[in-house]
């Protein structure tokens, strides 16, 4: 009895990607976030918002007291930290996941706090920051049944459609393609 190759082929390429669709949508969704960190945060979500306050903020006269009432108008009393002067003219409050900060001259001040993005920043985290030894072992073992997949991709199908006919032609231009976009920025 021969060895069916194209059965134990088909049965490789089809059990790996069903074991591996997680990780494939996890690697996916989090590639194309961190290929566009210059356009935006992946991670997180940046609120600003502008606030003015009727209260005299003063480097002399501002305590505890004084912040609170100004993060009562603001709505975020519970979330104080700390608070401090940089300068004479400028009142900075930390805030949980966040600061404010307050011209003491126009009494004009800007909030900004920072959400994590639901869903996008585990998938990151995952791909990215690699939390522990034994999920770099299986992101090995991932990468290396990508390569398993390629490979078997190319014989599932038979004739014309497959590896011999149109199949090669678009295998050779995605291997072409890569290589001369890296000379191009090379």
């Amino acid at each position: 009895m021969a060895f069916k190759w194209r059965k134990w082929n088909r049965i490789l390429h089809r059990d790996f990607g069903y074991f591996f669709f997680g990780m494939s949508i996890i690697y996916g969704f989090s590639g194309i976030a961190l290929n566009h960190l210059e356009d935006w945060n992946p991670n997180y979500v940046v609120i600003t918002k502008k606030y003015y306050t009727q209260k005299n903020i003063s480097k002399n006269e501002v305590n505890r007291k004084t912040v609170l009432s100004i993060l009562e108008d603001i709505g975020e009393t519970k979330n104080l930290k700390k608070y401090y002067f940089p300068n004479d003219t400028t009142l900075k409050i930390f805030i949980k996941n966040g600061s404010i900060i307050f011209n003491t001259n126009t009494k004009y001040g800007q909030l900004e706090k920072i959400r994590k993005r639901p869903i996008l920043y585990e998938f990151n985290f995952l791909h990215y920051d690699k939390p522990k030894k034994l999920w770099t072992w299986f992101s090995d073992i991932f990468s290396g049944s990508l390569v398993l997949l390629a490979i078997t991709g190319l014989f599932i199908l038979k004739g014309k459609k497959g590896i011999t006919g149109r199949g090669a032609w678009l295998t050779s231009l995605g291997i072409i393609v890569p290589f001369i976009l890296f000379l191009l920025y090379r």
